[in-house]
């Protein structure tokens, strides 16, 4: 692990890969407009103590893949990014509204996948070598 997070009660290294599209999928993130999103989504991040590990700005959806704190919940964080970044774009950028009348930029939901440097297989074989061998209870929740 090249980066881990440490406080006097944790240590963690949580990465989130997250994605949210534009209302009705209107390619709408294009020139300008995409730049200030991207600079408000950074903005946002440096406020938070949120690492961007690697994200994109297309012209109807977001990709992020973030690194957070473990106090910090995945649904709070996309409501930040979507709620700060949807009011100043549509006042920065008036010309929003004849698409979007009911000021909503964003579509509702968004995608999260878990990510990380191990995958499902490493993590159980490792938890399966906690098993006593003459152990008759084949439970998925071993007792050492």
């Amino acid at each position: 692990m090249d980066y881990q997070r440490s406080n006097g009660h944790s240590v963690s290294r949580l990465t989130a890969h997250l994605v949210w599209v534009t209302k009705y999928r209107f390619p709408v993130l294009e020139g300008d407009i995409k730049l200030r999103c991207r600079s408000i989504l950074l903005q946002i991040c440096e406020a938070e103590d949120i690492r961007i590990l690697k994200g994109v700005v297309s012209k109807d959806h977001v990709h992020m893949h973030i690194e957070y704190r473990p106090n910090q919940d995945i649904s709070t964080l996309v409501k930040l990014f979507k709620g700060r970044s949807s009011r100043k774009l549509q006042v920065e950028f008036p010309e929003l509204k004849q698409r979007y009348w009911g000021r909503h930029f964003w579509a509702i939901g968004f995608g999260c996948w878990s990510t990380g440097n191990i995958t499902d297989e490493m993590l159980n074989t490792y938890l399966e070598h906690h098993r006593n061998p003459t152990d008759q209870d084949q439970s998925n929740f071993i007792i050492e």
